[in-house]
């Protein structure tokens, strides 16, 4: 069974790379608190209407985002679009009532926020082990080792990867060989995305 931490935080090695579906698959089978501290991209449906959708956890499990940015771009780069100074005093772990809190976060690691900081900076402010999401199919490890380099050059904890898409075993030995890391589980395409599907999908993986 999956042991993990009261709070982590979900980070990605790159864009679009699974984190949103990650996340919502842990806080649905762990019945978790989710929080996505900052958001870029308001017209669209946010990462926590996505997860309140697809999951049936009520509503005081969704934290509200600390920054609510209207470009979907990089944090920075909305931010001053919208006027909006991100600075990582302005964040604090909020309190949870659940057993655990899902942290996501916003593009990959060296994502900028700011003239000086990024989203391994955010991390590491918040003092938060990591679970490492990242993509199946080619072109993944390099942006998987160089992830993982950068967490360890600061410490970080990592609690492991979570492999997105489909099935490739080669991939799967060789991040687990050279990325001296523990692969949780390889997270296949879902036909569908619902309460019970990720329930189960949980279940299976965990």
């Amino acid at each position: 069974m999956l042991q993990l931490p009261p709070a982590f935080f979900v980070t990605g090695t790159d864009t679009g790379i699974g984190k949103t579906v990650v996340s919502a698959l842990i806080a649905q089978g762990l019945n978790g608190t989710y929080w996505k501290p900052i958001q870029s991209g308001l017209k669209d449906e946010t990462d926590t209407e996505f997860v309140r959708r697809v999951t049936d956890l009520p509503n005081d499990q969704y934290i509200q985002e600390r920054y609510r940015l209207k470009e979907p771009l990089s944090p920075h780069a909305s931010a001053a679009i919208d006027g909006v100074s991100i600075n990582l005093h302005d964040f604090e772990l909020p309190d949870f009532k659940t057993d655990h809190l899902i942290v996501e976060g916003a593009g990959g690691l060296l994502v900028p926020l700011n003239d000086n900081d990024m989203i391994i900076g955010l991390i590491e402010y918040l003092n938060l082990p990591v679970l490492l999401v990242t993509r199946s199919e080619l072109g993944t490890l390099n942006h998987t080792f160089l992830s993982l380099e950068a967490l360890r050059s600061r410490n970080i904890e990592i609690l492991g990867v979570i492999m997105n898409g489909p099935r490739n075993e080669s991939n799967y030995r060789a991040i687990e060989k050279y990325g001296n890391v523990d692969i949780l589980a390889a997270l296949e395409p879902l036909e569908e995305l619902n309460s019970r599907v990720l329930q189960s999908e949980y279940e299976r993986l965990f």
